[in-house]
Order: C-alpha cells, then sequence, then structure tokens
C-alpha cells in the first residue's frame, strides 16, 4: 500500500505532497508535459507531423480523474504510479495542456486485478479495504486540496473516463450541483460511464440543475458518451448505456453537440491501448505498413461518431468511413480482448477519448472563452 509519507496522520492522502500528482503546474516530474507530436495521415495515406505545443498562461483548470489502470495486485491500488498511470495520462488527458492548467491526482483506486478477478483473472491478494478507504473518498480530498490552494475563483473542466467517470459523476452530484462552486463549472467531460436523464430531457437524473451540452459555446454542461462500434451495437450483456429505473442513458456527441453525425479530430496511439486490454492489434495505418515515429497518429475522416438510441441502449455510435483506393487504413482496433475473444460488453471503451480528443479540446477551447466572457460581463 502507500508510502506512509504519502499520507495524513488521518491515513488520508497529503494532496500537499506533490508526491501524489501526475500533474500539477509546479511539478518538476509533471506526467503531463510528455511527447504528443503526432503523423497525421490523410485518406492517400500521404504522411506529415504535427507538432504540439501548449498552452502559456491558460486562463482555465482542467481537473482530471483516470480509469482503471492499475496493476497493482490487490483490491486497491497504492499511491505510487507506475508506467500504468504514467501511460493514461499521455493518452487520455495530457493534450488537453492546449486549452487549460492541468490537476489530475493520484487516488486508491480500485486495480485491474479486482476487475479482472470475475472474468477469470487472479484473486487480488489481500483484504478488501475497508468502506471510506480511498476511492471517492481520495478524490474529494485532492479536489477540496485544489480548490482551497490553486483554483483561486478559475473556471474548471472536471474530467473522467470509466471508473474515473464515475468518481468525476459523484463529485459533481455531491459537491458541485447547486452549490456555490457550480459557477466556476466551464465543463464536465464524463465518458465510458453513465450520466442518466430522464428520457428526453438534458437534467433532472443524476445531476439537478447541471444540463447535457448542446453547443460548443454552452457552459456549466456536461458532454458524455460511452462508443460502441456502429456495426456492434451494445449486447443485452452490455455495461454502458442501458436504461434503468424510467431514466436514459445520455449521449452528447462532441463532433456535433446540437445532434447528428459529426467528424471528430481523432488522436490514437500508434502502438496499443488504454491500459493493455486491447493489445498490440492496431492494423497497420498504411497500406502498406509504414514507419512511423511518433507517439500518436491523426487520421482526418477516418471516424464518424453519432448519438443512436436502439431499444434500452443510448450510446455513441462510432463508424470507419472506408477509402478502398486510398493507402491509409479502413479498419480501426479499440475493443477488449479476452483469452476467449473479443469481450463486446465494453464496447470501444478503450478508445472512448481517442477518437474524439482534438474535438473536445476544441469544444473545451470554446467554452473556455465563453466562461471567461460571461466572467468579464459579471
Amino acid at each position: 500500500m502507500a508510502q506512509p509519507s504519502l499520507l495524513t496522520p488521518q491515513g488520508r492522502p497529503d494532496y500537499a505532497n506533490p508526491a501524489t500528482w501526475l500533474c500539477r503546474p509546479d511539478l518538476t516530474d509533471n506526467r503531463c508535459k510528455v511527447d504528443l507530436d503526432a503523423t497525421v495521415i490523410a485518406p492517400s495515406g500521404a504522411m506529415s507531423i504535427e507538432k504540439f505545443a501548449a498552452a502559456k498562461a491558460p486562463k482555465i483548470d482542467c481537473f482530471f480523474v483516470y480509469p482503471t489502470v492499475s496493476k497493482d495486485p490487490g483490491w486497491q491500488s497504492d499511491l505510487t504510479p507506475d508506467d500504468m498511470e504514467w501511460d493514461d495520462i499521455r493518452i487520455q488527458f495530457a493534450r488537453f495542456g492546449k486549452v487549460c492548467r492541468q490537476f489530475a491526482p493520484m487516488y486508491r483506486q480500485g486495480t485491474l486485478t479486482a476487475l479482472r478477478y470475475p472474468s477469470g483473472g487472479p484473486k487480488p491478494v489481500g483484504e478488501r479495504p475497508a468502506p471510506g478507504v480511498g476511492g471517492y473518498n481520495d478524490v474529494v480530498d485532492a479536489w477540496n486540496w485544489y480548490l482551497a490552494h490553486e483554483n483561486k475563483g478559475r473556471g474548471v473542466v472536471l474530467i473522467g473516463h470509466s471508473q474515473g467517470a464515475a468518481m468525476v459523476e459523484r463529485l459533481i452530484a455531491q459537491e458541485i450541483d447547486g452549490k456555490p462552486v457550480q459557477k466556476q463549472l466551464v465543463s464536465a467531460v464524463i465518458l465510458g460511464s453513465a450520466v442518466m436523464v430522464p428520457p428526453g430531457q438534458d437534467v433532472g437524473g443524476t445531476f439537478k440543475s447541471i444540463r447535457l451540452c448542446h453547443a460548443d459555446d454552452q457552459v456549466g454542461c456536461v458532454i458524455t458518451y460511452a462508443s460502441f462500434r456502429d456495426r456492434v451495437p451494445p449486447p443485452e450483456s452490455s455495461r454502458f448505456g442501458r436504461a434503468r429505473d424510467g431514466l436514459q442513458a445520455a449521449c452528447t456527441n462532441p463532433a456535433n453537440l446540437k445532434g447528428g453525425s459529426g467528424a471528430p479530430e481523432s488522436y490514437f496511439l500508434t502502438k496499443g491501448f488504454l491500459n493493455g486490454s486491447g493489445g498490440d492489434a492496431q492494423p497497420p495505418w498504411t497500406r502498406p505498413a509504414r514507419p512511423i515515429s511518433t507517439p500518436f497518429v491523426k487520421t482526418p475522416g477516418l471516424v464518424s461518431t453519432q448519438c443512436v438510441t436502439k431499444g434500452e441502449f443510448t450510446y455513441l455510435a462510432v463508424h470507419v468511413n472506408p477509402n478502398p483506393k486510398g493507402h491509409r487504413t479502413d479498419e480501426l482496433g479499440g475493443q477488449i480482448l479476452r483469452h476467449t475473444g473479443v469481450d463486446a460488453s465494453w464496447g470501444l471503451h478503450l478508445i472512448d477519448v481517442d477518437h474524439s480528443m482534438g474535438t473536445l479540446n476544441r469544444v473545451v477551447a470554446s467554452q473556455g472563452a465563453a466562461y471567461e466572457r460571461g466572467v468579464a460581463a459579471r
């Protein structure tokens, strides 16, 4: 478990200690400061390099809670990061440095070991943590430390995926919705989880007063979805998108928040996927395969996205646009692989962020600018 020096005498993470953060502006080892250059691959197969440049003095902040990535052997992770946490920051959060100051705390999350145990993986070592230890309570402590020491009245975007999305959703519902700090909420990006709303409505389920986003310059709202390949919709066993208790899973398409289809700006890992669950089975990006020197690829026009409701499921359908005459791939990985094959119940969970990363940056930048105009007008 965690090193004692990272905990307060009460056994809670000491978020004044820089070692409890993956990203914070003052860190000497800031995991958001990584190589994010991308090879842009046109449909023809032509390639060029796009250099990444972070914003020099962003006006808003981003607070990120990462998904299930820890391979620690127990039920709950410690507070010592390794390649899994570092890689997730690189994939899902570092690029938001184009638009905001970045804060990403460590927290004692439920591990991949615990997640995989019911599916035939090894049993986690040790005892389950006592209720109230780690998890959400760590996230609340990090948030409160950030508000007390770093926020200084700035607008903030909350971002989370999967387990991290569930944490952000709960944080907003319990600590922000209807409270004075809500006025500082630029937006929330809650992906690979389920924000619930009454059918046909955009507020009133998970959140009492925080609405779904319907425009790029709308502030104080939520972007949320779970991704499935359009030709492989959610199966009955799906973990995401299911209606319950008279409420519907919300879906907002960042590539077209007004509704309908859109073409997102995607940034995919050149090789591999989030937390290793998808293997290295991404098809070659070009036909024939050519060497790519950057850690990311950008694929204009490769995918389109649209929110879809089928039966009791609402989700973001991801369509791959083929170009038989070109030399870029017409295939896309991103599904979770088990020893028995593809696990369709997870959809395209591993690339929930990747397929719309550039678009999410653009929307957050627009929302941040709108927020700042509102502040200036007060």
